[in-house]
């Protein structure tokens, strides 16, 4: 995991391993089709990550709710194609739990209820530790200080005891594996506190304007995403860095911290921004490997406070990036878009995506064709 393809492109084809590019509009596109079949079996869900989601079956009689969770696999297998795994339990951590052990047993047939204590005691005793929802390497060497071998060792724990080794985590922890609840279901996504829009280069980059082309496309694509859900920042950080795998190169990271004067996601604005900040802290003679934008303490823009002296005109910059967005939205990305980040035919430094998969469910030019013989 991790390591770049040049190094393993070898074993991959001796071992015939396909190869894909990424390809985030379709998962993104998959992942709520995904979620729109388990709102049928729940109208209650949180999305926890894009192939990840709890659901409240408080509503389900405990007798007939692993017949539901087999009803709900076969569902979004036959009408979206994608093998899933159902766990049950009376916390969220014992919901990941039995997730797991449904993936790695197959005598379970995906699905696996720790709802009753008795079943539940059976598995955990037998469960080691790094299966516990957020329980790393360092946590577990943690957990092994305290006498714990297996989950059921966890569970045990004096819940004091974890507080003072693990914190209130680990005491929130022991708690969740006897069933006791600590976490909500959170039906509501959280408000974005950052964001972050981060490439490599598809080729080394040695020179100031191809650098301040690439942060310029990068900082509006970071308005785009600021302005969908009504956000703002007042700051910013860029960085670039050169490649660890270029040996015999001169290596270097650097960033660029740059503020404005109150809250903006005016893409005119952050272009203008990241490009000064990149000014700041370029140097001749090294060869760049990737770049990145990110932002962080966002704010509602419309609540944002307004600066004295110097600040933006929003009542411009609000009809000006609507109208930029609705271009876009309605011609494709990139139809419109500022000059100084260039026209894509012209970002030779542009991942590529010359192994991606097709956009079935979003792009009409990627459908199957079927010819008649």
């Amino acid at each position: 995991m991790g390591a770049p393809f040049f190094m393993i492109r070898d074993l991959c084809r001796h071992r015939g391993v396909r190869v894909y590019s990424s390809n985030y509009a379709l998962y993104g596109d998959m992942s709520a089709r995904v979620n729109e079949v388990y709102r049928r079996f729940s109208p209650r869900i949180e999305v926890y990550s894009i192939d990840e989601s709890f659901l409240d079956l408080s509503d389900v009689r405990p007798k007939d709710r692993v017949t539901l969770a087999r009803d709900m696999r076969s569902a979004v297998l036959k009408w979206t194609g994608i093998p899933t795994c159902v766990g049950i339990g009376p916390t969220k951590t014992l919901a990941k739990l039995a997730n797991a052990l449904a993936k790695g047993i197959p005598e379970l047939s995906g699905v696996c209820d720790l709802t009753d204590e008795d079943e539940r005691a059976a598995w955990l005793g037998r469960t080691p530790m790094n299966e516990i929802w957020g329980v790393g390497p360092a946590t577990t060497r943690k957990l092994e200080a305290l006498g714990c071998d297996s989950v059921a060792d966890v569970r045990d724990l004096d819940p004091r005891l974890a507080r003072k080794g693990l914190t209130v985590v680990g005491e929130r922890l022991v708690y969740e594996l006897r069933g006791i609840a600590c976490l909500d279901l959170e039906t509501l996504a959280a408000t974005r506190k950052g964001c972050a829009v981060t490439r490599s280069f598809s080729s080394r980059v040695d020179e100031l304007a191809t650098m301040q082309q690439a942060v310029s496309t990068h900082a509006a694509r970071l308005g785009e995403k600021l302005r969908r859900e009504g956000l703002g920042t007042d700051h910013l950080t860029v960085f670039f860095h050169t490649s660890e795998h270029d040996r015999g190169d001169p290596q270097r990271s650097v960033s660029a911290v740059v503020t404005f004067p109150e809250a903006t996601n005016d893409t005119l604005i952050l272009s203008k921004g990241a490009m000064s900040g990149v000014r700041r802290v370029w140097k001749d003679g090294y060869r760049y490997s990737k770049v990145g934008i990110i932002t962080t303490d966002l704010m509602d823009l419309d609540g944002s406070p307004r600066a004295l002296i110097n600040g933006f005109n929003r009542e411009r910059s609000g009809p000006l990036m609507n109208a930029l967005d609705d271009c876009n939205r309605r011609w494709g990305r990139r139809s419109v878009v500022v000059g100084s980040s260039g026209w894509t035919k012209d970002q030779s430094w542009s991942t590529k995506f010359e192994m991606r998969s097709p956009r079935y469910t979003t792009r009409l030019e990627e459908l199957p064709k079927i010819r008649a013989a």
